[in-house]
């Protein structure tokens, strides 16, 4: 173990129930950022945000919120239109000013503004603000992607899983810290189910399953009220995919897991995709139409890296042999199944085709390899709601990837541990033609342990593994032309406040010599 890194050393709240309380914690931490106006109702409670960042653009957001929390989802507003001007500068004082201007917060969008600002110089970092009813809001650091072909280096931080009531999301203020240029969420930013379950509550709140529009607003409020959170989305731009819990657990194209119809699962897709683009620094592109929502992308970090941005959940077929871990299942083997759906495939694959950067990269939410889990009765199981179950659809991409020399590196989340494997075209015995990199839960699980019985026999079970960990924490990674390092960073506790942070290892691939090496 090495790299500490000191906890802040500051107390965290239990819940913050009020925007001028969560304001008032992170002040506490990082006054420099903050620039505030005093008095009257704060309409800035769930902070700032931005995303999907270009070589000449990046998208900031805010959503004017005085109550957040009220059971109409509407966060205490007016229903008409509200001015909100915004600034951009190239210092966080605001003396030098790039861009500024006026948008339109509407009742429609739940008062949420996105603005894409244009006419930006490549890789440059930025600030920006927000003034509204007589109010200003925190300032936000963002950046923009290097041009296009510039071969230079970056820092992405890579998270997924975080459930409110099951810990502290003490991770992000640690990962915030760290000031990445870039922050992959892979999915499971909210959980749906009802809060306060049986086995583990460190903060409880009390809400039932969520099922409308209003419950995925009120939903997405009491995360973005956590100071830890706003400081991460406030010190680095974002780019967000939703995995199942943004909508239903391990729903699948238009099957629900719940036992509702067809039509009712789509009116609640609506609802929490609307909810999810209100709440997330994306682009109008991928605003959603009814049930429907474009949420693959790509996003290029100049010549460096190619991040294309899947969707795994809404265009898949269903899982096979009625999905959990499956000992012997034959349907996972049809050709035909898809992951991806067509017009996705396809797009993946014409992006990978003309692909010219030094690393191609999926961000995506579930376990691509081989993953085998040991069964009490000592058989192996695969899990069918990841691309173990789907295995032609997973050749099919290693196939884009793997048509020349390439450096493929996939980015996974869901499953709550740290994995490092290799990936291979065929069997495991085989070479490697690319890597992945597990994210761990931000808090999703709980503390986690370091229980050698449960590592030892998953990696037994799994030659294509080099390392898994069930702690909680994030990945970062370093990328140069030469090489790609990514630091599994753990916490050795979420379900109090205060943890600190360590790297638990750090595995490393070569530019042309896909595999892993463990490094410091």
């Amino acid at each position: 173990m090495s790299d500490v890194l000191s906890p802040h050393g500051q107390s965290r709240r239990s819940l913050i129930m009020a925007g001028a309380a969560a304001m008032t914690a992170w002040a506490s931490r990082a006054p420099a950022l903050v620039i505030r106006d005093v008095g009257g109702v704060d309409p800035f409670t769930l902070g700032v945000a931005s995303g999907d960042p270009w070589s000449d653009s990046v998208v900031l957001w805010t959503r004017l919120a005085p109550q957040p929390l009220e059971l109409d989802g509407l966060g205490g507003m007016p229903a008409r239109d509200v001015d909100v001007r915004w600034e951009l500068a190239a210092d966080d004082r605001f003396t030098r000013i790039i861009h500024k201007g006026q948008a339109t917060a509407s009742p429609a969008a739940a008062h949420a503004v996105h603005v894409e600002v244009g006419g930006l110089s490549p890789g440059r970092e930025y600030h920006y603000r927000f003034e509204a009813m007589g109010h200003r809001s925190r300032t936000g650091r963002t950046r923009t992607a290097p041009a296009r072909g510039e071969q230079t280096s970056a820092r992405f931080g890579i998270v997924s899983c975080s459930r409110y009531e099951t810990g502290y999301f003490t991770a992000y203020a640690h990962l915030a810290a760290e000031r990445p240029d870039l922050v992959l969420h892979l999915g499971d930013y909210i959980y749906e189910t009802a809060g306060n379950p049986a086995t583990l509550v460190a903060r409880p709140f009390d809400q039932a399953e969520i099922i409308t529009l209003a419950d995925y607003r009120r939903r997405y409020a009491q995360y973005r009220l956590d100071p830890d959170l706003q400081a991460l989305h406030a010190i680095a731009p974002f780019a967000v995919v939703f995995d199942d819990h943004e909508v239903d657990n391990n729903w699948a194209g238009d099957i629900p897991e719940d036992k509702q119809t067809r039509q009712q699962f789509l009116e609640r897709r609506a609802a929490a995709f609307k909810a999810h683009h209100e709440v997330m620094p994306m682009r109008r592109a991928a605003a959603p139409s009814g049930s429907s929502s474009r949420l693959y992308r790509e996003l290029a970090w100049g010549g460096l890296a190619n991040l294309y941005m899947l969707d795994t959940r809404q265009f898949r077929d269903d899982q096979p042999c009625g999905d959990g871990n499956r000992v012997d299942c034959a349907e996972r083997l049809i050709a035909t199944r898809t992951m991806l759906g067509a017009t996705q495939e396809q797009w993946l694959r014409s992006r990978a085709a003309r692909s010219t950067a030094r690393w191609d990269v999926l961000g995506q939410q579930v376990f691509f390899g081989d993953l085998w889990r040991p069964l009490a009765d000592g058989r192996l199981a695969l899990p069918m709601d990841s691309w173990n179950g789907y295995v032609a659809a997973r050749q099919r991409v290693i196939d884009m990837f793997t048509d020349r020399p390439r450096n493929f590196v996939v980015l996974t989340g869901d499953v709550h541990r740290h994995y490092a494997g290799t990936l291979h075209a065929g069997a495991p015995d085989r070479a490697p033609v690319g890597v992945e990199f597990v994210a761990t839960s931000i808090t999703s699980g709980g503390d986690g342990s370091d229980n050698a019985e449960q590592i030892d026999p998953i990696l037994r079970a799994n030659p294509n593994l080099r390392f898994t960990c069930d702690r909680r924490g994030y990945l970062v990674s370093d990328v140069t032309p030469q090489a790609w390092t990514t630091h599994y960073r753990v916490v050795p506790f979420v379900t109090r406040p205060g943890a600190g942070v360590e790297t638990r290892r750090s595995y490393v691939m070569e530019a042309g010599a896909p595999g892993l090496s463990q490094t410091g």
